[in-house]
């Protein structure tokens, strides 16, 4: 062959070194440039060798949110055929946020967000769900998932706590075995921080968001972590080394702050640690419009934006959509000098290793193949499992000897309610479908309702009202109630919070019927909410679910008997809003529940 980088056979060093020296500065450029699939033309793409696109959330081939994988796989194919068109042929890296299964595609598994799969301490269970991801990703024609998010959260009013598996880093590490599940497993003597995709069933994984994300003050998004470098570095940067073990191919950084100084200015985090002391040879990718961020107002001064990220080490910028003044300001800075020669080669050097590591310029389109993979039995079994593991029993019977739990299936007429019972976009929450979320049928999967009326026995009566009224409480003679209610999807800064109590009126849906009938309550949400003294007392038993997804029949599975309680708290569980930051290693640890609490259904021990 001619040309090296076109040989299979030859060293990926070798690869990168050829292709890079037949690179023009406007495609080096283009290599390091992510937009959005709404701004992405053919002539843009082939033209400016424009390196990768994404969707973000809700960003998918139609206005239609249903959308299936193989519509997906025809729109990302169509780009990709552009890019291989171009002069070089340089495939593009397709990137989603598929951080429970892949989110945005209807039909697909939707595994529990991480606090739920915290909950569950298996790993094991975690590298398959990451295995279980990738296949439904790559059937959609997409090459690339930002995720996991390995922030140790601090403070449940940060909205993406249920982003983080723990506020513990060794829960937090123990979980990082999904990279493994996404990327597959490196060879033995694989070098540390070397980028590593297996092959044509594993996805680009992306560990975020370097670093602190999790321990802003107060839990704001986008915040400023307030931390010595020692604790930054053994409290949330300890999680990257085991993702950078497994071969890790990208790292985003941080909207966040460290002592005042932005992260996507940060050069001694992203490129004196991450690359040099950690060794980190795959790419560094800002954050969405991250670069606007570094000026205000916002989106202001955008070359000297520019000039700050990627000299201290963001190798691809999502832009996302104004992108020709992204490489017009890139062009000028590179000719200028403001931006070196060296620093666009060792970033693109850094795109272009990944790319061949993950056997893009092999086969660069979709494997259609895959698509019968997407929310098939094996992967929806797989998540019901996982629901299963995450649910944490926190309270079980208002008597120590007579625990409430398990419910008995042959009851002859139970009640279900509350604002979450019958809403699978409420069980998904954010990240799904949409960005933030949604409320209804948003994917195909099963209701906490539907998991119920299937376990019931034939005789059992289920009466579904999502807020009882009083009538229906007096004059039926239940023999117990379900009431599921928690908190609506939210993502990012949205779903910050300081007061965490259960919307909707949830404390008072569940008042009003414990009142009169024996109750479980399941609550729905991505973190710890007020459950106030006289609202424990009043119910029988409570399950935190988290959000588990779609496969609401893992509830049904352990408050019917058929499985164990095994979940314990990710997370500390307050008493009050005013005690937080509340977590493992504060001094005035007095919590509701600790960190690891979780009974199961036989314990005899009363919360209350």
């Amino acid at each position: 062959m001619d040309c090296v980088y076109r040989n299979p056979n030859a060293p990926v060093e070798a690869r990168v070194k050829d292709l890079l020296s037949r690179m023009t500065l406007k495609e080096k450029i283009g290599q390091m440039t992510q937009i959005e699939r709404r701004v992405a033309t053919p002539d843009a793409i082939k033209d400016l060798s424009i390196g990768s696109i994404l969707s973000a959330g809700g960003s998918g081939p139609s206005e239609s949110e249903k959308a299936l994988s193989s519509d997906w796989a025809n729109m990302v194919d169509g780009y990709q055929k552009s890019a291989l068109e171009s002069r070089l042929g340089i495939p593009l890296i397709y990137g989603i946020d598929a951080v429970h299964g892949n989110n945005s595609v209807y039909g697909a598994t939707i595994f529990p967000h991480n606090v739920g799969l915290g909950a569950t301490r298996d790993a094991d269970l975690c590298r398959k769900i990451g295995e279980a991801t990738a296949l439904e990703v790559r059937a959609s024609g997409i090459h690339y998932t930002f995720a996991p998010c390995v922030a140790v959260c601090r403070d449940p009013r940060w909205g993406r706590c249920y982003e983080s598996y723990s506020e513990d880093t060794v829960i937090v590490r123990k979980m990082t075995s999904i990279v493994t599940g996404l990327q597959g497993q490196p060879p033995h003597e694989h070098p540390k921080g070397y980028p590593f995709v297996a092959g044509r069933n594993n996805v680009i994984a992306c560990a975020k968001h370097f670093v602190g994300d999790g321990g802003t003050e107060r839990g704001i998004n986008e915040g400023d972590t307030l931390l010595p470098f020692e604790d930054l570095e053994r409290i949330h940067m300890a999680p990257y080394l085991d993702c950078l073990s497994q071969g890790v191919s990208t790292v985003m950084a941080s909207y966040s702050s460290w002592n005042g100084r932005r992260l996507h200015a940060d050069r001694f985090l992203l490129t004196e640690i991450l690359k040099e002391k950690l060794g980190f040879k795959g790419f560094v990718i800002s954050d969405w419009e991250a670069l606007d961020r570094l000026s205000e107002p916002r989106g202001s001064n955008y070359r000297s934006c520019i000039s700050s990220a990627v000299n201290a080490g963001i190798d691809m910028v999502m832009v996302p959509l104004r992108f020709e003044l992204f490489v017009e300001e890139m062009m000028s800075l590179a000719e200028s000098g403001e931006i070196t020669m060296a620093r666009i080669d060792d970033a693109v050097e850094r795109i272009l290793r990944v790319k061949f590591v993950a056997g893009l310029f092999e086969f660069p389109y979709t494997d259609r193949s895959l698509l019968d993979k997407v929310g098939c039995e094996l992967h929806r079994n797989l998540a019901r499992e996982a629901v299963r593991k995450s649910l944490v029993l926190l309270k079980n019977g208002k008597d120590p000897k007579k625990p409430f739990l398990p419910l008995d299936r042959n009851a002859r007429r139970i009640l279900v309610a509350g604002t979450h019972a019958d809403d699978l976009g409420y069980q998904c929450g954010g990240w799904t479908a949409t960005w933030y979320g949604g409320s209804g049928r948003i994917t195909i999967g099963t209701t906490i309702l539907d998991a119920i009326k299937e376990a019931m026995g034939d005789e059992t009566e289920v009466v579904y009202e999502q807020r009882p009224s009083t009538d229906t409480l007096a004059h039926h003679n239940f023999s117990f109630a379900i009431v599921a209610v928690g908190e609506e999807p939210y993502a990012e800064t949205p779903g910050d919070n300081s007061e965490l109590v259960i919307p909707f009126g949830g404390a008072d849906i569940i008042s009003t019927v414990a009142e009169s009938v024996p109750t479980l309550v399941i609550l729905i949400s991505g973190r710890p909410l007020v459950l106030e003294p006289w609202l424990l007392e009043k119910i029988d038993a409570l399950v935190a679910a988290w959000l588990p997804g779609s496969e609401g029949g893992g509830i049904a599975d352990v408050v019917f008997g058929d499985h164990e309680f095994k979940g314990r708290l990710p997370v500390t569980w307050f008493k009050r809003v005013e005690q937080l930051p509340l977590h493992i290693g504060v001094n005035s640890y007095d919590p509701l529940f600790p960190l690891d609490f979780g009974l199961t259904s036989d314990k005899e021990k009363s919360l209350v």
